[in-house]
């Protein structure tokens, strides 16, 4: 019993490890889902319910830390594009007799 308790417990995935935020780690920037978080110290209050502390600001304005794409522009391509619509020709109608 003990050694399928061991397997099963060694089968689990392992947690990815989340930097503390903490003040000596104050200033310093993480990855996290494609964001760059930032440690930083922010005052609680009523209205937001939580304590004062150090917390990982993944704000919307906190830029993209993701990789660029994998295929790049073609260095020889054109800089007009592909496809170039024909041109708009007005024919005037004959005129009645």
């Amino acid at each position: 019993m003990r050694f399928l308790l061991l397997a099963v417990l060694m089968s689990w995935p392992a947690a990815a490890q989340v930097p503390v935020c903490q003040a000596q780690r104050e200033g310093m920037t993480a990855c996290f889902d494609g964001r760059l978080c930032r440690c930083r110290y922010e005052a609680g209050g009523q209205l937001t319910g939580r304590p004062d502390g150090f917390r990982w600001d993944c704000g919307g304005l906190r830029p993209d830390c993701r990789p660029a794409p994998a295929t790049l522009p073609q260095p020889d391509a054109p800089p007009w594009p592909q496809y170039i619509p024909p041109p708009q020709l007005w024919i005037e109608p004959p005129k009645p007799r």
